[in-house]
């Protein structure tokens, strides 16, 4: 039986472009525990333009989990500015309040 990555990039195959697709990779690869490749997922997502706001969120999660909680602050940085870019208010909002949860973490 196949795991949920495999039948995700089974699907790839077909539509490599897909967005929420290749986002779905980069969530299971983190749940496996492959933290580079997702987060290189995940980089490649917030790359394009325009830039694929959920996949700062998740990078910026992903960071602070590995105790990378600098980069996480310039990733979440970055996705705050190009969800109000893209007028996602509500992805701002959400990004700004983990970003001020994090406090002194990781100074």
């Amino acid at each position: 039986m196949s795991t949920r990555r495999e039948k995700i990039e089974a699907m790839l195959v077909d539509d490599p472009q897909d967005i929420f697709l290749r986002y779905s990779l980069a969530m299971e690869l983190d749940k496996e525990g492959n933290n580079s490749a997702s987060l290189g997922r995940l980089a490649d997502l917030y790359g394009e333009t325009p830039p694929y706001v959920p996949a700062f969120f998740m990078a910026g999660q992903q960071l602070v989990r590995l105790d990378r909680v600098a980069e996480a602050r310039t990733v979440l940085r970055d996705g705050i500015e190009a969800a109000r870019t893209q007028g996602d208010s509500h992805a701002a909002g959400e990004m700004s309040e983990f970003l001020a949860s994090l406090g002194q973490l990781g100074e």
